[in-house]
């Protein structure tokens, strides 16, 4: 089977001009509990970094391998999230979003640091790439890639980093409400996880808006 080139997006916007290309993916969508995380990056041109492909064809050990490589080589990064709350105050499409945002303004002042550190004149974002087919409404130009985070190297590593990162959150907020069991399904709705809400109902981290519409609530 031959390899997918996942340059050939960022390649053909260097053609057009754009310099400085980000990807953008998020991870925690779907979980009934928890922060939505977004992560945005910048990689060296042609870049290559040995298994990278998109998170959730990964296993847990090559996405944490994945992440100390991205962020050691990466020119520039940034991860960020939007919380529980403001997922119930917005709607989840919305605080997606509003994490992609904050995940790209946390790169525009890595990439200050990085040209600074270089001595030369600060770049900003030309393009981001980002996985999926809606506008994420970014302040920079974007483009949209359905199943990006396997085509694009940028959107694959910043798969990567949203995906490693809420993990991290998930597993820390584990030992917080141990009840749960959330380090074995991260928030998802699994069968163990109704069972756990059915046994001691929601906790401070869960989405209202998700439970009531998911368990008639």
């Amino acid at each position: 089977m031959k390899d997918i080139d996942l340059w050939q997006h960022e390649r053909c916007w260097r053609e057009q001009g754009r310099e400085i290309i980000c990807g953008v993916d998020e991870a925690g969508r779907g979980p009934l509990a928890g922060d939505v995380y977004a992560a945005a990056v910048v990689l060296p041109f042609e870049l290559r970094i040995a298994g990278l492909n998109d998170s959730k064809k990964l296993t847990a050990p090559a996405r944490e391998r994945l992440y100390n490589e991205i962020t050691a080589k990466a020119t520039a990064y940034g991860i960020a999230s939007a919380s529980h709350h403001e997922i119930d105050e917005m709607n989840i499409l919305q605080a997606t979003y509003l994490a992609m945002n904050r995940a790209v303004d946390l790169l525009s002042d890595s990439l200050k640091m990085h040209y600074s550190k270089k001595s030369e004149p600060c770049r900003c974002v030309d393009i981001a790439l980002i996985d999926g087919n809606r506008d994420a409404g970014l302040a920079v130009d974007s483009v949209c890639i359905v199943g990006g985070d396997s085509k694009s190297a940028s959107i694959a590593a910043a798969s990567v980093l949203a995906k490693v990162s809420r993990d991290r959150y998930m597993t820390d907020m584990a030992i917080k409400y141990p009840m749960y069991a959330f380090e074995k399904h991260k928030g998802y709705g699994t069968k163990l996880h109704y069972e756990k809400l059915r046994e001691h109902g929601h906790c401070e981290i869960h989405r209202i808006t998700f439970l009531k519409r998911l368990l008639g609530g």
